[in-house]
């Protein structure tokens, strides 16, 4: 064995020798356009979305455009766009909302919010709902599902989409994580009866935090309106293009600042290169890939379609997927199980502590406890023992708008050394 084939972590010599660059796409793109804007409506004054030219409508007749449908709406989080989403499609007390065991907190935290019960789901090799799995798990409580496209992979929508039609469901599509992400020739939020974007600092493109709803149901859009600002008649009245036809009803304010859609903008018109770039590093790595000995792919429907912020391999033994990430991490190569005791990874329903332990807000218990609510949804740490096995294997490597294709295929080459040897 030579030195270049000895792994690092036993003294050979590494792969990377110089550190491959880190960061967020979005963050990483922002230049002086951004700075232009978001200085242009402090300089107007104009920090409230409702008046003529308004930087937060021009954004939503934009976004709409982006994914070809009929109504979006701008709101403070991607948080809020959930809620607002699940609102729309008439999710509230009494209801239950099928939600994965993967996926951050605010997805079935959104779903408390509205008064529903979240019934949280396994993930298969997709990293997405198992489709078998929410069908399992339907009552007669069950009012809609929330398939989550995490790191940029479609979940299973065929599938998925199926179970929904065959049991009357709703669906809320979370793209949080997958914006401008596609499957199967569309864009990801198409498909389902409403969706949500974030513009959260660590997502795809940003302003800081930001979300947008998008329907092609006006019921819905108006419901998701309502749930956004209990003052919305006010703020539109007299405006020849609002003609509200549902009863407003008050909820929330998560109306955006115009400094939030002003930025917005800017990166919306950046996204398609930011894409282009995540996905030629993605199959820069993926083509430098030797025939895997002990780990097979996250399962991708549409590697075309998706946005290209990661890659992920399930090793076939949870301790040999640790040997993989100390051997890699010397190898110059930074990566790590996406599931592991020792780190409260919020995006682990395991450590979702507040919604396992049912902790409500109020004496009451709600929404558990809600008279309204007739179900018995039980949660345990190790309930879904699929989803840990999985994600306690899974090796995620990232890329982002600071690399280049020759870091993807460094990346590719030290696994292949990984591989080679801890393989057999």
């Amino acid at each position: 064995m030579t030195d270049q084939e000895k792994l690092a972590i036993d003294g050979g010599s590494p792969v990377v020798t110089e550190a491959i660059p880190s960061g967020v796409s979005g963050p990483s793109v922002v230049g002086e356009e951004e700075i232009e804007a978001v200085t242009e409506v402090l300089r107007s004054q104009q920090l409230f979305r409702y008046h003529e030219g308004s930087q937060s409508s021009l954004l939503e007749k934009e976004a709409a455009e982006f994914l070809g449908v009929e109504y979006t709406l701008l709101v403070n989080s991607g948080t809020s766009a959930l809620i607002c989403a699940l609102t729309g499609v008439g999710v509230g007390p009494g209801d239950e909302v099928i939600v994965p065991g993967y996926t951050y907190i605010a997805t079935a935290a959104a779903v408390i919010a509205t008064g529903a019960v979240p019934v949280i789901a396994e993930v298969d090799e997709s990293l997405g709902l198992d489709p078998a799995d929410v069908e399992a798990r339907i009552t007669r409580y069950t009012k809609a599902v929330v398939p989550v496209h995490m790191r940029g992979v479609p979940a299973r929508l065929d599938e998925i989409m199926a179970v929904a039609r065959k049991h009357n469901l709703k669906v809320v599509e979370d793209c949080c994580q997958c914006v401008g992400g596609e499957y199967k020739g569309k864009r990801v939020g198409v498909y389902g009866d409403a969706a949500a974007w974030s513009l959260n600092y660590y997502k795809t493109i940003t302003s800081g935090e930001g979300g947008l709803v998008y329907t092609n149901d006006r019921d819905v859009f108006e419901r998701a309106c309502f749930t956004a600002d209990p003052g919305l008649p006010m703020w539109t009245n007299g405006d020849p293009m609002v003609d509200w036809q549902n009863e407003p009803f008050p909820r929330q304010t998560y109306r955006p600042s115009e400094v939030l859609a002003a930025m917005c903008r800017v990166q919306l018109g950046k996204i398609e290169d930011i894409l282009s770039h995540q996905r030629a590093l993605k199959k820069a790595f993926l083509g430098e890939l030797d025939e895997a000995k002990a780990y097979r792919f996250q399962h991708v429907d549409d590697l075309d379609g998706d946005t290209g912020v990661s890659a992920s391999v399930i090793v076939h033994e949870k301790e040999l997927a640790i040997g993989y990430e100390h051997a890699l991490k010397a190898e110059g190569v930074t990566v790590g199980t996406i599931y592991n005791d020792g780190f409260p990874d919020r995006h682990i329903y395991s450590y979702w502590d507040s919604i396992l332990e049912k902790r409500s807000p109020h004496p009451s218990g709600y929404p558990w406890k809600d008279p309204n609510y007739h179900g018995n949804v039980e949660y345990s740490k190790d309930m879904l023992p699929q989803t840990l096995d999985i994600l306690g294997r899974s090796l995620r490597f990232d890329f982002n708008m600071n690399m280049t294709v020759e870091h993807a295929r460094l990346m590719a080459r030290a696994l292949n050394k990984v591989d080679a040897v801890l393989g057999g």
